[in-house]
């Protein structure tokens, strides 16, 4: 058991602690988006005081200045006559595009066969490999024929040709 003495200072020192915490701490301001807690003059009349817990604020980096942010000198202009160039040069481009890929879907028709194509060797033995073909076989039309009509879009999206 603690003798009197004792326990008035254990007593003491329990709540000096904590109000010696409470003390070193100062008051919190917030000022718009600033925390502070010694707000100037002008700052005072737009303050409210924070009540509860610490608070605690880490100042955010400032980002490295991005290549995309520095001024860029202005893009070359181009005369009419050399863009209707680019254009027809795009066109022709794309429409041999269109040719090439207009041919391998016709390859791959042939090759599918309306979903039954000749069995290959090994194919004859094995159902499996002959399924995982014609899969490949019907994955492979199907993206052609989505680069197809990618292909007429960007024809359509040229300016008509004079």
């Amino acid at each position: 058991m603690l003798h009197p003495p004792r326990l008035a200072l254990v007593l003491l020192a329990g709540f000096l602690v904590p109000a010696a915490s409470v003390l070193a701490q100062e008051r919190i301001y917030r000022c718009g988006n600033e925390y502070t807690n010694k707000p100037s003059d002008e700052q005072k009349a737009s303050c409210r005081l924070i009540s509860g817990g610490n608070l605690t604020v880490v100042p955010a980096q400032r980002p490295a200045a991005s290549p995309a942010a520095q001024p860029q000198a202005a893009a070359p202009r181009v005369d009419n006559s050399g863009q209707r160039q680019r254009d027809s040069d795009a066109r022709r481009i794309l429409q041999e595009e269109l040719v090439k890929a207009e041919s391998r879907r016709e390859e791959l028709l042939r090759e599918y066969n309306n979903g039954e194509p000749e069995r290959l060797g090994p194919e004859t033995r094995n159902y499996q490999k002959y399924l995982d073909r014609v899969a490949n076989l019907k994955a492979d039309i199907e993206r052609v024929e989505s680069d197809i009509a990618g292909i007429r879009r960007e024809i359509g999206r040229l300016p008509a040709s004079k």
